[in-house]
């Protein structure tokens, strides 16, 4: 079995070709630029030409790619952006024209493109199957696929006037009210809930990229793929409970698993905590005295916990680009590795979640994941 995993994050993405025939450690991977980080360099590139651009396509992360079209609006340069493109900025359009871009329909596009041939057009897309096939192909690797699965964040589309924190951390809470286990934040294709537009778009561009029709395709939530790969750990797996935190670069989200069932979460902005703030909440985490004011009120996502009594736990498991953070925390910590390379922990963990959103594929996951009788790649050839 052949299952493409790619975790995309604000910095890089994250491209693992899991094979059930190959150890894990065996299998190919990629570390490779974020696509929001590549749309902000060919933003930048414009800006020093002084180059109008046109941004076209689906909507996706933000963050880099944002900071350079406000740059260079404030160069003095246009900006043009389809309404699907630019709600990677803001799902309120309005908010999105106050940056000083002009919003373009289809047809506008079209005149523009004939127009204006000093147009620079760039593409908006999360996950480009095409460009990662082609990678591949480059080093005589075939993706003859039985799934792809992909992780990104996703804020969801909130209605007006409501906290895009409060609805995110209430998606999260649903999420967990069906059940309590990180592959709750996995969804196949046709199942996103549409409030989640971000999910959509990466599988509206899955398909439109290349991706055939007849290969499954699941979606997940980044910080949950992450620790769930997290969990496959060796020193993670042997701890009856668990509490998990993922620095990224944006988001921190924490969980609390008591014999598999998530009993406690919280989601905080990597740039509203510091080592001290960090500890408070994880401590508080694990006495089961953390509420969900606390963290909204300090402009975190929110906080749920249903179990109060304290938890005993050996270890804080600690990943994510921005773990660093916890070097010098007061509580005890173990940076997780799975299968040797902290990198690829969210493919990893999109890889044990397909085996519970695909039941019939469960077997031969687990087989790979747990066992070590395989044979070496080049035995393949």
């Amino acid at each position: 079995m052949q299952l493409l995993a790619v975790d995309i994050g604000t910095g890089t993405q994250d491209i693992l070709l899991f094979n059930t025939d190959f150890q894990p450690e065996n299998c190919f991977k990629l570390v490779m630029p974020s696509p929001t980080m590549q749309v902000a360099q060919k933003v930048k590139q414009a800006t020093r030409q002084k180059q109008p651009i046109l941004l076209q396509g689906y909507t996706m992360g933000g963050g880099p790619s944002h900071w350079a079209v406000r740059d260079h609006v404030r160069a003095g340069n246009p900006v043009f952006i389809t309404p699907q493109a630019a709600r990677t900025f803001n799902d309120d359009l309005e908010r999105v024209q106050e940056m000083g871009v002009v919003i373009v329909s289809d047809d506008e596009v079209k005149q523009l493109l004939k127009s204006r041939t000093d147009l620079a057009s760039i593409s908006c897309c999360d996950f480009n199957f095409k460009t990662i096939q082609e990678a591949f192909r480059a080093f005589g690797v075939s993706l003859s696929l039985d799934g792809v699965a992909v992780a990104v964040f996703d804020h969801g589309a909130a209605p007006p006037n409501i906290s895009d924190r409060k609805f995110r951390f209430d998606y999260l809470e649903e999420c967990l009210e069906d059940k309590k286990t990180l592959s709750t934040f996995a969804h196949r294709a046709g199942q996103i809930p549409k409030i989640m537009t971000r999910l959509q778009n990466v599988a509206d561009s899955a398909y439109s990229t290349g991706l055939s029709a007849d290969v499954d395709l699941m979606v997940m939530d980044t910080s949950p793929a992450a620790i769930l790969g997290a969990l496959l750990d060796p020193k993670v797996k042997k701890q009856e409970n668990v509490v998990a935190v993922n620095i990224g670069n944006m988001h921190t989200l924490a969980f609390r698993i008591e014999n598999t069932e998530i009993c406690g979460v919280f989601e905080h902005h990597t740039g509203h905590v510091n080592k001290k703030t960090l500890d408070q909440l994880l401590r508080r985490l694990i006495e089961g005295s953390l509420t969900n004011e606390e963290v909204f009120d300090h402009h975190g996502h929110g906080a749920l916990v249903e179990n109060r009594q304290p938890l005993e736990v050996g270890f804080i498991t600690v990943l994510g680009p921005r773990r660093g953070m916890m070097k010098a925390s007061s509580l005890p910590t173990h940076f997780a590795a799975p299968y040797g390379d902290m990198m690829l922990t969210g493919c990893f963990g999109l890889v044990r979640a397909w085996a519970d959103v695909f039941p019939d594929q469960q077997e031969i996951i687990k087989e790979s994941l747990f066992q070590t009788n395989f044979v070496a790649p080049w035995e393949l050839l």
